[in-house]
């Protein structure tokens, strides 16, 4: 249970709010850490040269609340992230989203450092330059070095801005699965549906799913995949996010790309209204997000100079705030919905550390930035000191 909270101005409550819940998150890992917390010094894993290092990040998105994930009733839906991933990395309880809360949109905000007012449920590249614009055009790397992975809704055009000094021919090559799987499966009949499942949120987005020669030329060139054996490993999954890290999994096999950007979507399903359902979610994400480690440390182009983010995208509205709908939505716009967490893990990062202080979303491209040597120049955060 979080302290009570001394009546005052709304800006105070918000900050005690943040500072009742530093608290309570911080020392739930504290005490789930136990004997491997190392404290501010940590234990760093070897450092790496830039130009061998890898990244690779994971929105565990469609906005997870700390009752379900960290907090001492939810740990037991993330049993591989506390477990096994927790001990090796440093962990911020205090990652603050102050932009739209919308799963495009806020992950766009991620992936440029600048919370981007583009509308949620349009078909828009983000406003300001990505991470994969900046990585590319500063280190003069190929397309084949920066990929993104995402579901359908949307995402499509988040891999390059229409900044006029970036832009076209600077941006991360994105594979959509779920068009992938489309393509496939051209006019057969076969029932994927819980894998073509696209938007939660509103029932008046639907974009179409239009599979064509792009979608096919990726599969086949590009992951080297058969069209029939794509189709016969799609049907043993259960999931959009199972279908994403598989191809995650061909992606890393075939063009082993420096800057790696995973969008997970399934806890989304939140907005349909079954508790269960969004349980389900978390956890298959929680069990995906080490399926990924464990690719990473398997592949021989990844392991040991590859660092692993993983956040959340937002939260979830509060049950307790009359404004919302507690799991279900992400409406309020409180601090309880703004604020969650990230884990870093791998080359160059403290293993067993607990970082208390207020990170902003925004701070991520910065960060990345500084690990790789190139210059985020008109992202709006700034590097943050235990990573960069």
């Amino acid at each position: 249970m979080m302290r009570l909270l001394n009546s005052g101005p709304a800006r105070n409550l918000r900050r005690q709010i943040a500072s009742s819940r530093r608290d309570f998150l911080g020392s739930a890992v504290r005490l789930t850490l136990g004997s491997t917390l190392l404290g501010p010094c940590g234990l760093a894993r070897a450092a790496v040269f830039t130009k061998r290092r890898k990244i690779v990040v994971i929105t565990f998105g469609g906005g997870a609340r700390d009752q379900e994930t960290f907090a001492p009733e939810g740990q037991i839906n993330i049993p591989h992230l506390l477990r096994e991933l927790l001990p090796q990395s440093t962990f911020f309880t205090q990652v603050v989203n102050r932009g739209i809360l919308g799963h495009y949109v806020a992950t766009a905000s991620l992936a440029t450092g600048v919370y981007e007012t583009i509308n949620n449920f349009a078909s828009l590249p983000p406003e300001h330059p990505t991470v994969f614009e900046y990585f590319r055009k500063d280190l003069k790397r190929p397309a084949s070095d920066a990929w993104v992975v995402a579901p359908s809704n949307g995402f499509n055009r988040i891999g390059e801005s229409d900044h006029r000094s970036y832009g076209r021919g600077f941006g991360a090559q994105v594979i959509l699965p779920k068009h992938l799987l489309t393509a496939a499966l051209a006019s057969e009949h076969t029932d994927y549906s819980h894998l073509l499942r696209d938007n939660y949120e509103t029932p008046f987005y639907a974009p179409e799913l239009g599979g064509n020669e792009f979608e096919l030329e990726q599969l086949e060139n590009i992951l080297k995949l058969s069209v029939d054996d794509f189709k016969a490993h799609a049907r043993t999954l259960s999931s959009p996010d199972e279908l994403s890290v598989y191809i995650v999994r061909q992606l890393m096999q075939q063009e082993a790309p420096s800057l790696l950007w995973v969008t997970m979507h399934d806890i989304d399903i939140a907005h349909a209204g079954a508790y269960s359902l969004y349980v389900e979610g978390i956890r298959r994400t929680d069990r995906l997000c080490a399926e990924v480690w464990n690719l990473i440390q398997s592949e021989p182009e990844y392991a040991g100079k590859t660092t692993l983010f993983i956040l959340p995208d937002f939260g979830r509205d509060s049950d307790e705030d009359a404004g919302g709908n507690g799991f279900q939505h992400h409406r309020t716009g409180d601090s309880l919905s703004r604020t969650t967490w990230m884990m870093a893990l791998g080359a160059g990062v403290r293993e067993g550390v607990v970082i208390d202080h207020l990170v902003d979303s925004t701070d991520l491209v910065p960060t990345l930035g500084a690990m790789l040597s190139f210059s985020p120049s008109l992202a709006q955060g700034k590097p943050i000191p235990e990573l960069a």
